[in-house]
């Protein structure tokens, strides 16, 4: 019994005598270099769609674009990368009829047609609609915060500026002292070098002034800023800290493909679910539809906006009241009377209306209780010596029907997890894009369609077979 034995290198082989024959009739490269085909590409925005009258000719967009889909289904996203897959991967070779752009190339085509990328996602949501892989009757939304090219010690806070600029001058304090001490002292055998030390102040004074410019560029919008991608933002996850994105998707519950996608440099959730929820409405043509997402998004401005779009959210409530934190009464113990207009307090007193204001784009009304001091539950209920007030939104009835819709209906949100986690895992795990390449906030959500595109995909592939596909597009 012998190991087999692999064929002698310096041997004459006969390969296929057709460039076709290496691509089997059910391989998905077959549909990619159709379905591109298909694509109006001037009419979705490409550059150099039309080609100049003038000039060396350019490498056609259909190519390029092929190349990109390619890249992002088989985990290959650096323009360096593909370009060497042009010359050795035989299913690139068939697909861009053996063009090798180079990297230069192959970059600045993503970089120079944005939103034309972005467009053919909405192009292949399309596709999917025409074979009813979108059930539309359930999306569920969730984000993921995603490292950028930039990297933590390029961030800076007002209070890691400050700290930088005290430690700067508590450094620049010691080598001046060095220097004067030097000058009092007798002359030595070995003498300060004061020229490198000279150097090193003149540094540690150019880094503090570039420290005090970028300190008097913050203010109370801009809270951070970054140097190498100055749109990327320092975000909290359950890992500890990155300087990122914060990558958002909708998920439809039929076949968990993705129909909406965005990108934001908001550090929380709070103001991404009705820009989301009505994008992927207006892409699946709906006209009305429910959606799931976590405590992250509790926001009675959004639900409002959601709601008047006939998009129903089932959203648990988030309880930030500093009350409950601290042991006491929160504002879940307070029974609201919306016919007399007034809160009924643990004690069986009333919080009547006082006043309104308008705070943080929200319109608040203020209710208070008249005579705390006597109730025997007050130290249960507040430490502040004034009485017990409770704000309510102008919107806050939306927030209690949604309470018990869900109280009602908890089936639907116990599905949150395994829709809109599920995609999250396969982009991180399977499709190793743990961070984005590009810089600039409206570059990295073109990075993020195109990761979402070829996630929904690798599913419709499964799904529906090649042959079909092409069928339909053809």
């Amino acid at each position: 019994m012998k190991h087999r034995t692999g064929l002698d290198r310096a041997q004459t082989l006969l390969f296929p005598e057709r460039l076709e024959d290496y691509v089997g009739p059910e391989n998905p490269v077959r549909f990619l270099d159709v379905f591109v085909a298909g694509l109006d590409l001037a009419g979705l925005g490409f550059t150099k769609a039309v080609c100049a009258t003038t000039g060396s000719p350019p490498y056609p967009p259909a190519a390029l674009l092929k190349l990109y889909l390619y890249g992002y289904l088989h985990r290959i996203r650096s323009s360096r990368g593909l370009e060497a897959e042009c010359h050795r991967n035989v299913e690139l070779i068939w697909l861009t009829g053996k063009l090798t752009p180079d990297f230069k190339t192959i970059a600045d085509f993503r970089k120079d047609n944005l939103k034309a990328l972005k467009a053919v996602h909405r192009q292949f949501t399309l596709l999917c609609r025409q074979f009813d892989l979108f059930g539309g009757e359930l999306l569920a939304i969730d984000g993921s915060k995603f490292r950028a090219v930039n990297s933590r010690a390029n961030n800076f806070s007002a209070g890691k500026l400050k700290e930088l600029i005290a430690h700067t001058d508590a450094r620049l304090a010691e080598y001046f002292k060095t220097l004067d001490d030097a000058d009092a002292a007798e002359p030595v055998s070995a003498p300060l070098d004061k020229t490198a030390l000279q150097q090193k102040i003149a540094a540690l004074q150019d880094k503090r002034d570039w420290h005090e410019e970028l300190l008097a560029q913050l203010d109370e919008e801009q809270s951070q800023i970054s140097v190498t991608d100055p749109d990327t933002r320092r975000m909290h996850t359950s890992n500890g800290n990155v300087v990122g994105y914060n990558a958002q998707i909708a998920v439809d519950a039929k076949h968990k493909l993705i129909a909406a996608d965005d990108v934001t440099n908001d550090v929380t959730d709070y103001r991404q679910l009705a820009n989301l929820a009505l994008e992927a409405k207006a892409k699946l043509a709906l006209q009305q539809t429910e959606v799931v997402a976590d405590k992250g998004y509790y926001n009675a401005a959004e639900v409002s906006r959601c709601v008047e779009q006939n998009i129903t959210p089932h959203i648990p409530k988030a309880d930030t009241s500093a009350n409950t934190k601290q042991g006491l009464f929160g504002k879940p113990q307070f029974r609201y009377d919306a016919q007399k207009d007034v809160y009924h307090c643990p004690g069986n007193q009333e919080l009547t209306y006082r006043s309104s204001t308008f705070e943080l784009g929200r319109e608040l009304r203020y209710y208070r209780a008249s005579d705390c001091n006597r109730c025997a539950l007050k130290p249960q209920c507040t430490r502040n010596k004034a009485n017990r007030r409770i704000s309510r939104e102008a919107n806050e009835h939306l927030m209690e029907t949604m309470a018990q819709r869900m109280k009602a209906q908890p089936e639907k949100f116990k599905l949150r997890k395994t829709l809109a986690e599920h995609p999250f895992g396969t982009i991180k795990r399977w499709m190793g894009c743990t961070h984005f390449s590009l810089k600039g906030l409206e570059k990295v959500r073109t990075e993020w369609s195109l990761i979402t595109l070829a996630y929904n995909l690798k599913r419709v592939l499964n799904l529906v077979s090649v042959e079909k596909l092409i069928a339909a597009v053809a």
